[in-house]
């Protein structure tokens, strides 16, 4: 066991500088200049939030799926380089990604 072994038993809450760095790297979501396209559809009678239109890396869309999900507390789905949110969650969803920085395009209704 070496020192730094030794040192995460007795700190296992610490990280170390480095780390910190590859966690800001892995964190940050591409952003681009054109606007992401936040459309309602209804599939089966029940209403879905679609969002398309990344040109980014597909794990980067994968990885805003999920924090929308998470966010939203709804369930959901990343197909075809576009997100299904179920639910109508337009409006909150276009909150959360303006915040994030991206430009947002609502389309229908």
């Amino acid at each position: 066991m070496d020192l730094q072994d030794q040192l995460k038993k007795l700190f296992p809450d610490y990280i170390s500088e480095e780390a910190e760095e590859v966690n800001e790297e892995k964190d940050a979501i591409w952003m681009q200049d054109d606007p992401i396209i936040c459309k309602y559809e209804k599939r089966k009678g029940k209403p879905i939030t679609i969002l398309e239109g990344y040109t980014g890396a597909t794990d980067d869309f994968k990885a805003l799926a999920k924090e929308l999900k998470q966010t939203l507390s709804v369930g959901g789905s990343f197909k075809d380089d576009k997100i299904i949110i179920q639910g109508d969650y337009r409006d909150k969803i276009m909150q959360l990604l303006k915040a994030k920085g991206f430009n947002v395009k609502r389309v229908g209704g």
